[in-house]
């Protein structure tokens, strides 16, 4: 199977869901289907479709981009089966900060005043 992310690459994804992560979870085929939901979630809460003009978006924007959308992803695996983490408040300390990195993340993504990031499509 291919991987099929836009904002974020599958060891994206894996980095985030760290080393105790669910061999099952962080298979391409489970990230790629949390990527698919992840983006859809960013496209819609910015209110902008940056998967239909990824290719004309600068590096920081794209950056962006792949922090919230590994952020997303990376818990959904944690939240599959947290069992091999060496507790759950470990698997949990980790929801948390990729939670609030990509709070940080979409909150950029949706602030007009940092539109100059994003190339605007004629």
């Amino acid at each position: 199977m291919a991987h099929t992310g836009i904002f974020a690459t599958l060891l994206q994804v894996q980095y985030k869901a760290g080393s105790g992560a669910s061999a099952t979870a962080s298979a391409e085929a489970f990230v790629n289907s949390f990527l698919t939901e992840a983006e859809s979630y960013i496209n819609s809460k910015c209110r902008f479709n940056f998967s239909d003009v990824y290719d004309t978006l600068n590096a920081d924007t794209k950056g962006i981009l792949q922090e919230a959308a590994s952020c997303i992803a990376g818990n959904y695996i944690i939240q599959y089966d947290m069992s091999g983490y060496t507790s759950r408040i470990e698997a949990e300390d980790m929801i948390n900060i990729n939670r609030d990195r990509y709070m940080a993340a979409i909150q950029l993504l949706g602030d007009k005043k940092v539109t100059d990031f994003i190339r605007e499509v004629a």
